[in-house]
């Protein structure tokens, strides 16, 4: 992609602009968490890259009318949306059994497949220029995760077999990604609620502070409300146990990371599988936002398949993510779609802190391109949705396989000038942000 040349302060405007559309009425409401969010943002062109999927799609926005790859079909698959390189880490699946993947999918849809090789491709220029790395060893990177990607993709099309393209576990997992999941191993369910709970009157409760908010009757019941409504949304098979459902406490949580700045958010504690009280589970209601992609996809199929951003959310990540939380699940809360999740006792995030060494890095890329490619795959007709009704692997294979060569020189220009863009407007939001001219700080 050839990013047209603007000067600081007509890109300066769109950056406002865009800014606004995306975050402005949440910015009015709280502006102090946004404070927090921007000077998150602030703080590296990859935090600015993160915090600015809105931005992204935007400039990505005159390829929605067509592209290299894209078809009727590979246009309009299930999309992470805001695949870069530090949205994966480790889960606890259905199964019981700990993954490492794709994970965050609050930024899930449904659009072009390459927009997530492209939303990757550059987080790896931005990071291999934060490590020193040569424009050639970026070019290297991107051509290892472009590889990988195709043939896991190829692999998947073709019908391999589960043991020969097996997920990321504790039996398959090598380096950083091992690393991680030994990391999630050595975590505890008791070590979650120790830092977030007491026991009072032999009962377990929220502990205040540490962000916790307590809530008075009128909103506990309207929380407990959504709460009921959200148990409708869980699989038949989800939980055996009723009591399981039994709630013991409910506090308020306010958003202030990168993604979640201004959106209310609830805790309630449950009584869990047993009446252990070191079983016991805590689950988030969160307001969902409007996806970055949904601005630049038109199509009212797509739109009007969801209920609100909550159940698109959910549906998203069920069809993108195999053997998703047991306790994934939607509901409303003062007319709004909210998404209701466990608070995990085993995600840890890949940490980028201390892979440093190219060939480690390679390594890791390569990891990260075959976990997209599954990610594409397992999000098609066998999903139990029909809005991507065929076989995404075998779409995204032929539209490949029609120009072999041109993905990875396609993914490798696009990664350095969009990662050039993304330091260059870093600089610009940081002038602006530091100046006092975005509106409502």
């Amino acid at each position: 992609m050839s990013v047209p040349q603007l000067n600081d302060e007509h890109r300066g405007e769109e950056i406002l602009a865009v800014l606004d559309t995306a975050f402005g009425e949440l910015l009015a409401a709280d502006p102090a968490a946004f404070r927090v969010k921007f000077r998150k943002m602030a703080a590296s062109a990859f935090a600015f890259y993160r915090g600015t999927a809105c931005l992204f799609y935007r400039d990505l926005d005159a390829e929605k009318r067509g592209g290299p790859y894209l078809d009727d079909r590979t246009s309009r698959v299930w999309i992470h949306g805001d695949l870069h390189a530090e949205n994966f880490g480790t889960y606890m699946d259905s199964n019981g059994r700990l993954v490492f993947n794709v994970n965050d999918f609050d930024e899930a849809y449904v659009g072009p497949f390459t927009w997530d090789l492209k939303r990757f491709a550059a987080s790896m220029a931005l990071i291999g220029y934060a490590k020193a790395l040569s424009d050639e060893q970026i070019t290297e990177l991107v051509r290892i995760y472009t590889a990988a990607y195709r043939e896991r993709i190829r692999a998947l099309a073709t019908g391999a077999k589960s043991d020969e393209v097996p997920p990321f576990t504790l039996d398959t997992a090598q380096g950083p990604l091992l690393d991680a999941l030994r990391d999630a191993r050595s975590l505890t369910r008791f070590g979650l609620l120790d830092s977030m709970t007491v026991i009072r009157d032999f009962e377990r409760r929220f502990a205040s502070g540490g962000g916790a908010v307590e809530l008075d009757a009128a909103t506990r019941y309207k929380v407990l409300a959504a709460f009921d409504g959200y148990l409708e949304t869980l699989p038949d098979a989800s939980l055996a146990r009723p009591d399981s459902y039994r709630v013991k406490d409910v506090v308020g949580r306010r958003g202030v990371g990168i993604g979640s700045a201004g959106l209310p958010s609830y805790n309630i504690l449950l009584e869990g599988h047993s009446d252990a009280l070191e079983n016991d589970v805590v689950i988030y209601i969160k307001q969902a936002q409007t996806p970055a992609v949904s601005r630049h996809i038109t199509d009212p199929s797509i739109r009007d398949y969801f209920q609100h951003e909550g159940h698109r959310t959910v549906i998203s990540q069920r069809a993108l993510q195999a053997h998703a939380d047991p306790w994934l699940g939607w509901t409303e809360l003062d007319g709004t779609g909210q998404l209701v999740a466990e608070v995990s006792p085993y995600a840890v995030d890949l940490d980028w802190g201390d892979i440093d060494e190219p060939e480690e890095i390679a390594q890791v890329v390569a990891d990260l391109g075959r976990a997209t490619a599954t990610m594409h795959a397992a999000a098609d007709d066998t999903s139990g949705e029909s809005l991507v009704p065929f076989s995404t692997e075998r779409a995204i294979d032929a539209a490949i396989a029609a120009d072999e060569e041109g993905l990875e020189p396609l993914l490798v220009d696009f990664a350095h000038s969009y990662g050039a863009r993304a330091r260059g407007d870093h600089q610009i939001f940081l002038d602006l942000f530091r100046n006092g001219r975005i509106p409502g700080l």
